[in-house]
Parts: C-alpha cells; sequence; structure tokens
C-alpha cells in the first residue's frame, strides 16, 4: 500500500506532461487543415459552398474564413497554452461542423477496415491489381500499405475529448495562461 501512495505521488507531480501533450498534438492536428485552407482560400469556398461535390454551406467564404481563422488562432494558443480554456470552445465548434457535415455520415472508423467491410475489401484489392500490374508495386508500398480512407468520425471525436479535458484541467503549469495567473497571485 505504501509503495502504492509513493507511485501516486510521483505519477500526479508529472500531470502537466500530459496536458502540454494533448496541447501540442491538438496543434498539430489543427494546423494541417488550418493550411489547406489558408493555402488555397478559393477552393475552401468553393467546397464550403457547393451542394453539389462539397459541403453546401450557407454564406461558405464567410464560413471558411471562419473555420480557418479559428484553426490557425487555436494552433498558436494552444502551442503557447494561451487562453487554452477559452480557444477550446470555437475549436470544439468547428470539430462539431465537421462531424456534422463531413464525418458522421462514415462510420466511426477514419482508416476503412478491409477485413470487417467487404466493400472496402473490393475496392482495396482493386486498387491494389492496377498497381500491380501498371506501377512498381513494392516501391510504392515501401513505406506502408495501402487503405481507404473512410474520414469517419474515430479522430473528430478523439480530439474533441481531447480539448473538453483542456477546458476541464486547463493547459498546465508548463504555458503562459499558468504563468500569467501565477504573476497575478503574487
Amino acid at each position: 500500500m505504501k509503495m502504492y501512495r509513493q507511485y501516486v505521488i510521483f505519477v500526479s507531480k508529472l500531470g502537466d506532461i500530459p496536458l502540454l501533450a494533448l496541447r501540442l498534438l491538438l496543434a498539430y492536428a489543427f494546423f494541417g487543415p488550418a493550411i489547406m485552407k489558408w493555402g488555397d482560400m478559393e477552393a475552401t469556398i468553393a467546397w464550403f459552398g457547393n451542394p453539389d461535390w462539397g459541403l453546401g454551406l450557407p454564406f461558405p467564404a464567410l464560413n471558411a474564413y471562419m473555420s480557418a481563422s479559428i484553426e490557425i488562432l487555436g494552433v498558436v494558443l494552444l502551442v503557447l497554452g494561451l487562453g487554452t480554456r477559452v480557444i477550446s470552445f470555437p475549436l470544439l465548434f468547428v470539430l462539431f461542423i465537421a462531424y456534422v457535415t463531413v464525418h458522421s455520415g462514415h462510420g466511426w472508423l477514419a482508416i476503412g477496415s478491409s477485413t470487417n467491410d467487404p466493400e472496402i475489401a473490393e475496392r482495396l484489392n482493386a486498387a491494389k491489381g492496377i498497381l500491380k500490374e501498371y506501377g512498381d508495386y513494392s516501391w510504392l508500398t515501401a513505406k506502408g500499405s495501402f487503405v481507404i480512407l473512410q474520414n469517419g468520425a474515430e479522430f473528430v471525436v478523439t480530439y474533441a475529448i481531447m480539448l473538453l479535458t483542456l477546458m476541464a484541467f486547463g493547459p498546465g503549469k508548463i504555458s503562459l495562461d499558468y504563468i500569467i495567473s501565477s504573476n497575478k497571485k503574487t
């Protein structure tokens, strides 16, 4: 029992490291989509607005700029640990919209399982056959096997849980939020 208490005391002191890791992982996760949106805002607006091959959102320009702005601001603030609890809410809203408009209709998995879904297995086998016949299959698969991107809710829900954790526990002591609050107390 004493050894367990010592263990709990030890790991409790490490509590700020996972909070930092959550912030950095989320910043990384939002960075790619933010840069993609800002990199070609016209295409982003078209995708947001087009009901046939895009999301069909109202006010696509406004929504595209707001989404990209929230994401890039979130990246900066999460890395710094500044306003973490505040920026987590708009980031959650962006994730909610992404879930509703993009991910909810594609099941749970981000990468489709060919063992559980015969349609995915069929498509994957067809693609592999084409690549084996017309490409250098061993070179193409040297860094990993081919997959079908199912684009399900797996990552969106995981990121939302991570943001809720930061909202509840804050950014930890390895953050500007902590430094600022510590300086106000003295």
